[in-house]
């Protein structure tokens, strides 16, 4: 064989055995990811080397963190999370498609069918889909007061299928709200203006959204109050500390005043930046009951602080860059790089600031804000799988909002799409396609159906009965989806079930991409050279 001759230690598989390997492996990365699909759908857990462990639904983060050492589904389970990556949900649906794919195609391999004529059918079929999916999509008008409902049924959608019920449900206006809040006009949305934090006590369903911001980390010194209401919040970024010079210099003293006055005179410009904070607060405060925060991205050390504390302001030192532009966001104000210029305009607003005390952790709220562009949403749990799954799902939940805002448009989800986009490709173009391409489009048509038979499946629903009944409300022209609980079809509009167009033109995308070049490989070789680019 020729890649011996070149390479003897090769090892080669070739075009039989080639073509299964990627089509078991396709089928393998399937049957794990299968039952986790939709509300219905199982629990995976995953259990580290050392003991740690994680129970997630969600197709990216089992893909991510499962070790898997098959090359072809390496390569699927870049795929997806590829997916993940550019719309935020669908890589369980992705993983789904690629498979069922393969799967089909195999039927047709072992009939004796060249894979180039079934991935011609591919390609035309991936077109007509794409045309249809433009078509299918219900346009959903934004403007600057978008429908809260639209955008809540997004995320209950995306939810579900990541948590119970009632949990989703209450996360599903957390979620919706938190992105509406951060939304400006004519702007991008960035959803890193919502602060995701964590608390480790109570239950799952204490998870709430602040309108404000909440801080991990407390005033640092005794005599600060713990809670204050009517707060000026100043956001800056000023070292209040003594610092050494950044030249080698030598000092020399004949006595002690000499020394003292050096002392001094280091604290000193220290001491005038500090006072300059406190002038402010005198100015703004004098004769009401107006409280001052200061939150410093840089350090405060002890003497300042001490200064500050008499004073009664509140100081917070070492915040973190990502809240800096949280809190003016939130409270409004600027962010101060230098105290020599400091006006009443440069400071933000905020009705309440609290320390809540958990355990070791300290935790500072900043709430009763008057304008908020930014959010936090804080997530409880009892344990830290709980809570790592319910971020895994808030995050998901933004991204499907955020989607939903950007894209002005929804398709019907239940598996409605899925079934209409088949019905549109076997009775429409199945007949314009000439030859035997025709095979190809028939079997894209077919593996689209993955997602809704699945759907049954998980449901414990009998799949054939479903599928019938679906495919027959469609070919009377009625656009229906599944019902989990009794199986039969519903309209997904009145249940209020949407799923992404971002998603699913991106899982219509990149499927048939990776299928088909799966498909076209005749020989595996693996040559024990380094695949590295040279550095």
């Amino acid at each position: 064989m020729s890649v011996k001759v070149l390479n003897p230690n090769a090892e080669v598989l070739n075009k039989s055995a080639a073509l299964h390997m990627n089509i078991n492996a396709a089928k393998g990365l399937q049957d794990v990811l299968k039952t986790n699909l939709g509300p219905k759908g199982t629990i995976k857990m995953l259990v580290g080397g050392a003991g740690d462990i994680k129970l997630t639904k969600d197709g990216n983060t089992l893909l991510k963190e499962m070790q898997i050492q098959n090359p072809t589904a390496i390569m699927i389970a870049r795929t997806a999370v590829a997916q993940d990556d550019a719309s935020g949900d669908g890589t369980t649906s992705t993983v789904l498609f690629i498979g069922e794919l393969m799967k089909q195609s195999e039927r047709c391999i072992d009939e004796g069918m060249h894979p180039r004529v079934l991935v011609d059918g591919f390609e035309i079929a991936k077109r007509a889909t794409l045309q249809f999916l433009e078509k299918f999509k219900t346009p959903v008008v934004m403007g600057d007061e978008p429908d809260q409902e639209i955008l809540k049924m997004v995320a209950r959608t995306t939810l579900r299928t990541k948590l119970y019920e009632s949990l989703a449900d209450q996360l599903t206006d957390i979620v919706a709200n938190a992105v509406l809040c951060i939304r400006k006009p004519e702007e991008a949305i960035d959803l890193f203006m919502v602060e995701i934090m964590h608390m480790r006590h109570k239950f799952d369903v204490d998870t709430r959204l602040v309108e404000g911001l909440v801080l991990d980390h407390g005033s640092r010194h005794p005599d600060m109050k713990r809670r204050a209401e009517n707060c000026y919040i100043m956001t800056c970024n000023v070292s209040l500390e003594y610092e050494k010079s950044e030249v080698n210099a030598g000092f020399f003293y004949s006595n002690a005043e000499q020394r003292e006055a050096m002392v001094a005179a280091e604290r000193r410009s220290v001491d005038e930046r500090v006072q300059r904070i406190i002038d402010l607060k005198n100015k703004v405060c004098s004769g009401s009951d107006k409280n001052f925060v200061v939150i410093n991205q840089k350090g405060i050390d002890p003497p300042s602080l001490d200064l500050l504390a008499r004073e009664g302001i509140i100081a917070l030192r070492r915040a973190k860059k990502r809240n800096m532009e949280r809190l003016v966001l939130a409270c409004g104000g600027e962010a101060v790089n230098s105290v020599d210029d400091l006006t009443p305009e440069c400071l933000g607003w905020a009705g309440l600031v609290y320390e809540h005390v958990l355990g070791e952790e300290k935790y500072t709220f900043v709430e009763n804000v008057k304008n908020p562009h930014s959010c936090t949403i804080l997530i409880k749990g009892p344990n830290d799988h709980t809570i790592a799954q319910i971020k895994d799902a808030v995050r998901d939940g933004l991204r499907a909002v955020k989607n939903t805002i950007e894209d002005e448009a929804v398709i019907l989800g239940a598996g409605a799409f899925e079934v209409a986009a088949r019905q549109y490709l076997i009775n429409d173009v199945k007949k314009t396609v000439k030859g035997r391409a025709q095979l190809g489009v028939e079997v894209f048509a077919n593996a689209l159906l993955v997602i809704p038979k699945t759907l049954a499946e998980n449901s414990g629903l009998d799949t054939q009965d479903v599928i019938i009944a679906l495919t027959g409300e469609h070919d009377k022209g009625n656009i229906v989806g599944l019902n989990q609980h009794t199986g039969e079809p519903i309209d997904p509009q009145m249940e209020g079930i949407f799923d992404n167009y971002a998603v699913k033109r991106q899982i219509v995308n990149s499927g048939p991409v990776i299928a088909s070049q799966l498909l076209l490989v005749d020989e595996v070789i693996r040559a024990g050279s380094n695949m590295r680019k040279p550095t």
